[in-house]
């Protein structure tokens, strides 16, 4: 089953960390909902302008991934409206070229620089909420702190 043209529900619920400790990730309907508006809304224009493969890294969290992966109480994550993405992966494509195009083109609610360095982010974090107006807030990560960009 996809969520999205690109996105397989698979490698959207997919962690790692549940899979070792034997947790479940399951979203529930509303979540899901979020996660394929999301999907929609970033990913799917974000594919389809660079023509290219780019991995999501990270989804949906359940609270106990999210506890057990030491992700903040209230990250978007847990309501299936974040993503983190690595475009560089599969190659061909920057992370900062991703990150420029969907601050440049898309609406959204958080976009962050996820550490690396001034020139190339290590992956590109993204949400979209409907439960509010979406802040179009770009922060950089450096050292587990957010500033503005």
């Amino acid at each position: 089953m996809n969520i999205s043209k690109h996105i397989t529900y698979a490698e959207a619920i997919k962690s790692q960390q549940a899979i070792r400790m034997r947790l479940s990730n399951e979203p529930t309907p509303e979540h899901l909902d979020n996660m394929k508006y999301l999907a929609e809304n970033i990913f799917e224009p974000l594919r389809e302008h660079f023509k290219k493969p780019i991995a999501v890294t990270s989804f949906y969290r359940s609270e106990l991934v999210n506890r057990a992966i030491g992700g903040s109480l209230t990250s978007q994550h847990l309501q299936g409206e974040a993503m983190d993405i690595d475009a560089q992966v599969f190659g061909g494509l920057t992370n900062a070229e991703v990150f420029n195009w969907i601050r440049q083109n898309l609406n959204y609610d958080q976009l962050l620089w996820e550490y690396g360095s001034v020139n190339e982010p290590d992956w590109v974090h993204v949400s979209l909420t409907r439960r509010r107006a979406n802040r179009k807030q770009v922060l950089r990560v450096i050292g587990g702190k957010y500033f503005n960009m």
